[in-house]
């Protein structure tokens, strides 16, 4: 099954790539690996900003996860690679939190979850959830990866 077809299948519609926001480029293909920058929970067109363990919860967190690991897909899908991932790699996921808040790992789960609902065995990763005390532009998650492509 194409992925493609597994997004329809699940009722998932990739939103549009966003453009970078500084001096970078979204995605680089290098040597069988698409190395992806961090990309921020958009819906529908809208950032979720905020804090989490202030002014969001973890299910909050969960969701804008998920929102940037659509993003990633829609950076692939920009880049015509999606349908040529062989493996998700490793996800690094970035978590605007109070220094008191210890659930990074269950927000970043929000990413995690779409990659192996979405590749399945092949969205299994090694990953990184780090609490930091902000994110660009306010944002309440960020998460970038590494994705090993086939040609």
């Amino acid at each position: 099954m194409t992925i493609a077809a597994k997004l329809d299948e699940l009722g998932i519609s990739l939103p549009e790539a966003a453009a970078p926001v500084a001096s970078y480029v979204p995605i680089v293909d290098v040597n069988g690996f698409a190395h992806v920058s961090g990309q921020l929970p958009f819906r529908n067109g809208k950032l979720i900003t905020g804090q989490l363990g202030a002014d969001l919860d973890v299910e909050d967190g969960m969701d804008a996860a998920r929102l940037c690991g659509l993003m990633i897909l829609a950076q692939l899908q920009a880049a015509d690679l999606i349908e040529h991932v062989d493996r998700i790699v490793k996800l690094g996921a970035f978590v605007n939190s109070t220094a008191d808040f210890i659930d990074q790992p269950k927000v970043a789960n929000g990413a995690s979850d779409l990659m192996f609902e979405v590749f399945g065995e092949r969205g299994r990763h090694a990953r990184a959830a780090v609490g930091v005390p902000a994110l660009p532009l306010g944002a309440a998650v960020e998460v970038d990866a590494i994705i090993a492509i086939t040609a």
